[in-house]
Protein backbone atom coordinates (compact mmCIF):
# COMPACT_ATOMS: atom_id res chain seq x y z
CA UNK A 1 0.00 0.00 0.00
CA UNK A 2 2.81 2.52 0.75
CA UNK A 3 4.62 1.70 -2.75
CA UNK A 4 1.38 2.77 -4.34
CA UNK A 5 1.03 5.79 -2.34
CA UNK A 6 4.90 7.14 -3.14
CA UNK A 7 4.14 6.03 -6.92
CA UNK A 8 0.75 8.23 -6.93
CA UNK A 9 2.42 11.08 -5.23
CA UNK A 10 5.49 11.01 -7.81
CA UNK A 11 2.68 11.05 -10.35
CA UNK A 12 0.58 13.89 -8.89
CA UNK A 13 3.67 16.35 -8.76
CA UNK A 14 5.25 15.36 -11.82
CA UNK A 15 1.63 16.48 -13.30
CA UNK A 16 1.74 19.49 -11.06
CA UNK A 17 5.65 20.45 -12.82
CA UNK A 18 4.66 19.68 -15.95
CA UNK A 19 1.48 21.62 -16.34
CA UNK A 20 2.99 24.97 -14.43
CA UNK A 21 5.72 24.92 -17.15
CA UNK A 22 3.43 24.72 -19.55
CA UNK A 23 1.51 27.67 -18.15
CA UNK A 24 4.60 29.15 -17.68
CA UNK A 25 5.58 28.92 -21.15
CA UNK A 26 2.20 30.21 -22.49
CA UNK A 27 2.51 33.61 -20.25
CA UNK A 28 5.86 34.52 -21.23
CA UNK A 29 6.00 33.61 -25.00
CA UNK A 30 6.49 36.74 -27.33
CA UNK A 31 6.94 39.01 -23.73
CA UNK A 32 9.84 40.07 -25.67
CA UNK A 33 9.13 39.58 -29.73
CA UNK A 34 10.66 41.81 -32.07
CA UNK A 35 8.69 43.71 -33.71
CA UNK A 36 10.59 45.83 -35.25
CA UNK A 37 10.92 44.36 -38.73
CA UNK A 38 7.44 42.26 -38.50
CA UNK A 39 4.51 43.43 -39.98
CA UNK A 40 1.51 45.44 -38.13
CA UNK A 41 -1.95 43.60 -38.52
CA UNK A 42 -3.69 47.48 -38.40
CA UNK A 43 -2.86 50.99 -38.46
CA UNK A 44 -4.90 53.25 -36.08
CA UNK A 45 -5.18 56.98 -34.96
CA UNK A 46 -4.86 57.00 -30.78
CA UNK A 47 -8.27 58.69 -30.32
CA UNK A 48 -9.83 55.79 -32.91
CA UNK A 49 -8.11 53.20 -30.85
CA UNK A 50 -9.32 54.64 -27.35
CA UNK A 51 -13.00 55.59 -28.84
CA UNK A 52 -13.34 52.29 -30.36
CA UNK A 53 -12.42 50.34 -27.00
CA UNK A 54 -14.65 52.85 -25.00
CA UNK A 55 -17.59 52.38 -27.31
CA UNK A 56 -17.81 48.34 -27.47
CA UNK A 57 -14.95 46.37 -25.42
CA UNK A 58 -15.85 43.13 -26.81
CA UNK A 59 -15.84 44.34 -30.39
CA UNK A 60 -12.27 46.05 -30.29
CA UNK A 61 -10.83 43.06 -28.64
CA UNK A 62 -11.71 40.91 -31.28
CA UNK A 63 -10.46 43.61 -33.62
CA UNK A 64 -7.15 44.75 -31.86
CA UNK A 65 -6.50 42.42 -29.30
CA UNK A 66 -2.82 39.89 -29.18
CA UNK A 67 -2.50 41.38 -32.29
CA UNK A 68 0.11 43.41 -33.22
CA UNK A 69 -0.87 47.38 -34.39
CA UNK A 70 0.69 50.41 -35.61
CA UNK A 71 -0.66 53.79 -33.62
CA UNK A 72 -0.19 57.36 -34.14
CA UNK A 73 -0.51 60.04 -31.73
CA UNK A 74 0.73 62.52 -29.45
CA UNK A 75 2.87 61.87 -26.12
CA UNK A 76 1.33 62.85 -22.88
CA UNK A 77 3.99 61.18 -20.97
CA UNK A 78 7.38 59.70 -20.99
CA UNK A 79 8.27 57.19 -17.21
CA UNK A 80 11.35 55.46 -16.68
CA UNK A 81 9.78 53.26 -13.70
CA UNK A 82 10.41 49.89 -11.78
CA UNK A 83 12.96 49.07 -14.85
CA UNK A 84 10.16 50.06 -17.22
CA UNK A 85 9.78 52.42 -19.93
CA UNK A 86 6.86 53.56 -20.61
CA UNK A 87 5.33 55.97 -23.19
CA UNK A 88 1.51 57.54 -22.74
CA UNK A 89 -0.29 59.22 -25.65
CA UNK A 90 -2.99 61.28 -25.35
CA UNK A 91 -6.61 60.38 -25.94
CA UNK A 92 -9.92 62.55 -26.29
CA UNK A 93 -10.26 63.03 -22.66
CA UNK A 94 -7.68 62.85 -19.93
CA UNK A 95 -8.99 59.56 -18.23
CA UNK A 96 -7.92 57.45 -21.10
CA UNK A 97 -5.17 56.84 -22.83
CA UNK A 98 -2.87 54.21 -24.54
CA UNK A 99 0.06 52.56 -22.00
CA UNK A 100 3.13 51.46 -24.41
CA UNK A 101 5.34 49.67 -22.62
CA UNK A 102 8.85 49.84 -25.08
CA UNK A 103 11.02 47.54 -26.33
CA UNK A 104 14.59 47.63 -24.19
CA UNK A 105 16.25 48.60 -27.33
CA UNK A 106 14.14 51.88 -28.18
CA UNK A 107 15.80 53.79 -24.60
CA UNK A 108 17.41 55.87 -26.54
CA UNK A 109 14.73 57.03 -28.58
CA UNK A 110 12.45 57.32 -25.81
CA UNK A 111 14.59 59.83 -23.91
CA UNK A 112 14.58 61.97 -26.87
CA UNK A 113 10.95 62.65 -26.48
CA UNK A 114 9.13 65.12 -25.34
CA UNK A 115 5.67 66.21 -24.31
CA UNK A 116 3.05 66.80 -27.64
CA UNK A 117 5.80 64.88 -30.11
CA UNK A 118 3.79 62.81 -32.81
CA UNK A 119 4.97 59.39 -32.47
CA UNK A 120 4.28 56.11 -34.47
CA UNK A 121 4.07 53.16 -32.06
CA UNK A 122 4.19 49.66 -33.10
CA UNK A 123 3.32 47.20 -30.62
CA UNK A 124 1.19 43.89 -29.32
CA UNK A 125 -2.26 45.27 -27.64
CA UNK A 126 -3.20 43.76 -24.50
CA UNK A 127 -6.76 45.29 -24.27
CA UNK A 128 -8.39 47.77 -22.05
CA UNK A 129 -8.38 48.89 -18.40
CA UNK A 130 -8.96 52.27 -17.97
CA UNK A 131 -6.30 52.76 -20.64
CA UNK A 132 -5.06 50.78 -23.89
CA UNK A 133 -1.95 48.86 -23.67
CA UNK A 134 0.31 48.03 -25.65
CA UNK A 135 3.44 45.79 -25.06
CA UNK A 136 7.18 45.29 -27.24
CA UNK A 137 6.92 48.69 -28.74
CA UNK A 138 8.60 49.94 -31.61
CA UNK A 139 9.11 53.88 -31.86
CA UNK A 140 9.09 56.11 -35.26
CA UNK A 141 9.03 59.73 -34.74
CA UNK A 142 7.36 61.83 -36.85
CA UNK A 143 7.72 65.74 -37.18
CA UNK A 144 4.98 67.72 -35.14
CA UNK A 145 2.12 68.31 -37.81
Amino acid sequence: MKKKNKIFYFLFILFLIVNSCFYIAYYFKDSNKNLELVPYNTSINSIDLIDSYLDNEKKADKLYLEKIIEVSGFVREVTFLNNRNTVILYGKNKTSGIICDIHPSQIEKIKNLKEHQKIVVKGICKGFLKDVVLLNCYIDLKLNE
